[in-house]
């Protein structure tokens, strides 16, 4: 069990301490009205903890407080640690970022791409358009989520057992066979989707490396960077420091607890999902956002290249578009206009059509239960947020922690 300590004064760091206040007591506000059941919010500047901030319950039932080693569901936080480990594979020449995703899951070079009709008779065309392992990591690939519900094919993903992860049961290799059988919603790299494009990305992982994606991430990334509470589930020893998962009550609006998903953290899955399936803690996963942010090293252990850090983290739409121009923005509380996608991210392309505080090329992403970061290399500045409130649209948390964040900069 390891926590996470501040490490440098707030104003060591550059931030106004007075002004930091105001960051806390908007989100403590969100607790005490009974929406959010507690947070945990980290701000370190060139690697160095100079603020954190916890409130309220891990568990409101029984009274248990937000502590320093709670463990939570990150969902979609566990998209840029696949991405990672797909890139760790790239630069040992395993595979290149422009290799048909089929050389590695052959199925995939026979999908077909919707064209119209129903959820019942969709009517489809051939796949003409090779899909390429970079597609996947940016979303471009043309695969969808069923909860989106913003398509046919989401339709069509929910009613073959995927609307949240997989029928139970399914590996992550069978699970690929049924997308890869699925209409795709539109020719590969042609616009921007959010996806289950990840979790293919991981089965690649277990093709190229001959390890499962939870072996190759406990002793490729974890084991090095000391992340020693992350996995894809929490173990019975741990389990009660696993805050619990709650939603929002349709009539209240207020935090109601959904056990109904969030007792699946307590048990090891069948399918290793790399799009959304770790449990981890602030400590672990500020250690990974500090090697990202450091070019790809922590404490003496290189995960990764700086050059390869910084392929990662450039927008890599066409013509540097942003995903409101390129894609199909969702319902889900992230911004679109001014964010572009990397591989693995999303990166901040035009601060003045976002309308949010930020630097060019500042990079991060966000998971369902409302938990976020992101990573701004020009200010030396990382920040991360953790909760289990799902979905993570309920609250407008996101745009209002970056604001907080940057107007408390004193330098």
């Amino acid at each position: 069990m390891t926590t996470l300590q501040n490490e440098v004064s707030t104003s060591d760091a550059g931030f106004d301490g007075a002004r930091l206040r105001h960051l806390d007591q908007h989100f403590e506000r969100y607790v005490d009205d009974g929406r959010l059941p507690g947070f945990h919010l980290i701000v370190a500047r060139h690697g160095k903890v100079a603020h954190q901030h916890r409130y309220g319950m891990r568990d409101v039932e029984q009274s248990l407080p937000v502590d320093a080693d709670t463990m939570y569901r990150i969902y979609s936080m566990t998209k840029p640690i696949t991405s990672v480990a797909l890139m760790m594979l790239v630069e040992e020449g395993k595979l290149l970022l422009t290799d048909p995703v089929s050389a590695f899951i052959p199925s995939f070079g026979s999908s077909r791409v919707w064209r119209g009709g129903s959820v019942m008779k969709p009517l489809t065309e051939p796949i003409t358009e090779t899909m390429l392992v970079w597609h996947l990591l940016t979303h471009t690939a043309g695969l969808t989520y069923g909860f989106l519900y913003q398509s046919p094919v989401d339709d069509i993903y929910r009613r073959a057992g995927y609307e949240w992860g997989a029928p139970r049961g399914l590996t992550l290799e069978q699970t690929c066979e049924a997308w890869a059988s699925l209409p795709l919603l539109f020719q590969p790299g042609t616009e921007w989707n959010y996806s289950v494009a990840t979790d293919v990305v991981g089965r690649i992982v277990e093709v190229v490396s001959g390890q499962s994606l939870d072996e190759f991430f406990a002793k490729r990334i974890f084991a090095p960077l000391r992340m020693h509470d992350t996995a894809f589930f929490a173990a019975e020893d741990k389990q009660h420091r696993l805050a619990a998962l709650y939603q929002p009550d349709p009539a209240t609006r207020l935090a109601k607890r959904l056990d109904t998903m969030g007792k699946a953290a307590t048990r090891q899955p069948t399918f290793l999902s790399g799009g959304g399936g770790l449990v981890s803690t602030a400590h672990d996963y500020h250690r990974f956002m500090t090697m990202v942010a450091n070019g790809g090293e922590l404490d003496g252990t290189r995960i990764l290249s700086p050059r390869t850090v910084q392929l990662m983290t450039m927008n890599h739409l066409p013509g540097n578009a942003d995903i409101s121009t390129y894609g199909r923005p969702i319902d889900l509380e992230n911004a679109y206009d001014g964010f572009g996608f990397g591989l693995g991210f999303s990166v901040l392309v035009d601060p003045a059509a976002a309308k949010l505080h930020g630097s060019l090329g500042d990079f991060g992403w966000g998971g369902a239960a409302s938990t976020t970061f992101w990573i701004d290399r020009v200010l030396g500045l990382t920040v991360a947020f953790y909760t289990q409130l799902l979905p993570s649209s309920t609250w407008p948390l996101r745009p209002y922690l970056r604001s907080l964040v940057y107007q408390a900069l004193a330098d």
